[in-house]
């Protein structure tokens, strides 16, 4: 599929790859394109200057603040701004518990509550998955029981991302447990300064602090964060992961990533002191990841513009399997170009604060935690086998 696009959609074209050049701050740009892990301030500072623009929530509807693009411009948006290096607004905000909403919540939940997503006075994290209910979601253990107007919770949740930043957390809890497992699930919102939450931090095998796991101890939460209806949680995740997986996928993130892999391939040398790109092998294998990329983006266009919503239903099933596999391709390839200068690894390295100087290249100092953090990349939102049955279910009616 060629994408051509319109004059109008030339000139947005060139209206937001000008805002990116001059908006995007450079200590902001320099710190992601370097690092892993941004600091809380960071995102802030960077989703307040597209709220200020009104650019903070592309795929939202504009009565909600949103910007009403349709899926063509919201396309270009994601592009440029991978292009240009910036750091993505935080999705459980935007891509996740902001459309759950103003979907299914009731007017005053829409007023209070998507105001502060949109100018980040609110800093969201998702509350899933659980200790031994990871991808068998419907399996949750954390229970919510009502107590007059209130919701007493207790249980905990684990990988959560960014939980150590946030505000409130958006979590399926268990109402009922005389039903099936799917049809006892509910979706509250909690605040995370509510007395009986704590988060203990996560290291990973990158040597980062980006999950937690939260736990909840008779923590109180009033009735009327419930969205929806009790017992319909499990609908609403369904909803929120389709929007989460079409994400995932990450198109335009790739391709800023397959750049900069080619830039590296023409100043690494192999073996015999060529440079990499001079490499058969090594451009062979590059050039099917990028065919495999440029399949992806058009199946992702496909998908999008022939959707009523603008965004794809069961069928993200396809686009997460294949970005995330696309992503560690990538990945592996970043670590053989720099080869053994990998393997200085310095994980502190991709931390904001770190000052230091690296072993030999600022590419090779990142190729390891770059490599370790992107296995995750077939595991979370749902693993990859999973979203296998979903694709063998919806389509195939096994």
């Amino acid at each position: 599929m060629k994408l051509t696009l319109s004059a109008e959609d030339q000139a947005f074209r060139e209206e937001v790859r000008e805002f990116m050049r001059t908006s995007l701050p450079e200590d902001i740009k320099a710190r992601f394109e370097r690092s892993i892990h941004l600091p809380k301030e960071d995102f802030v500072r960077w989703q307040k200057i597209l709220y200020n623009k009104g650019w903070i929530a592309p795929a939202w509807p504009k009565e909600y603040g949103g910007t009403g693009w349709d899926p063509i411009k919201r396309y270009i948006f994601d592009q440029e701004m991978n292009a240009a290096g910036a750091p993505p607004p935080i999705a459980f905000a935007f891509s996740m518990v902001g459309p759950v909403l103003y979907t299914f919540a009731n007017q005053a939940q829409k007023d209070h509550f998507l105001p502060r997503i949109l100018s980040s006075e609110d800093f969201w994290c998702q509350g899933f998955s659980e200790p031994g209910s990871g991808s068998d979601l419907a399996s949750l253990k954390t229970r919510a029981v009502r107590d007059g107007d209130e919701y007493v919770v207790n249980g905990s949740k684990i990988w959560t991302t960014l939980g150590q930043y946030a505000d409130w957390i958006f979590c399926l809890v268990r109402t009922d447990s005389s039903v099936k497992k799917q049809e006892g699930i509910s979706f509250l919102l909690i605040d995370m300064k509510t007395p009986g939450i704590s988060v203990t931090p996560i290291i990973t095998i990158d040597g980062g602090h980006e999950v937690n796991q939260v736990f909840f101890e008779d923590v109180r939460v009033p009735v009327e964060n419930l969205v929806g209806e009790e017992g319909k949680g499990w609908t609403y995740a369904k909803f929120l992961l389709s929007h989460e997986r079409t994400g995932i996928a990450g198109v335009g993130r790739s391709r800023h990533q397959l750049r900069k892999l080619k830039a590296l391939a023409a100043k690494e040398v192999d073996d015999e002191g060529r440079p990499l790109i001079e490499n058969a092998r090594f451009m062979e294998r590059l050039a099917a990841v990028e065919i495999e990329l440029m399949a992806l983006d058009a199946t992702v266009m496909r998908m999008i513009t022939t959707s009523k919503s603008g965004r794809p239903g069961p069928e993200s099933s396809l686009l997460k399997i294949k970005g995330t596999e696309i992503q560690q391709a990538i990945t592996e390839l970043l670590l053989e170009a720099v080869g053994p200068y990998a393997q200085p690894y310095l994980p502190e390295s991709q931390h904001p604060g770190w000052n230091g100087e690296p072993i030999s290249s600022l590419e090779a100092n990142l190729a390891a935690p770059y490599y370790l953090n992107w296995r995750k990349s077939s595991i979370y939102g749902g693993s990859n086998e999973i979203q296998k049955n979903i694709i063998a279910k919806a389509f195939l009616g096994l």
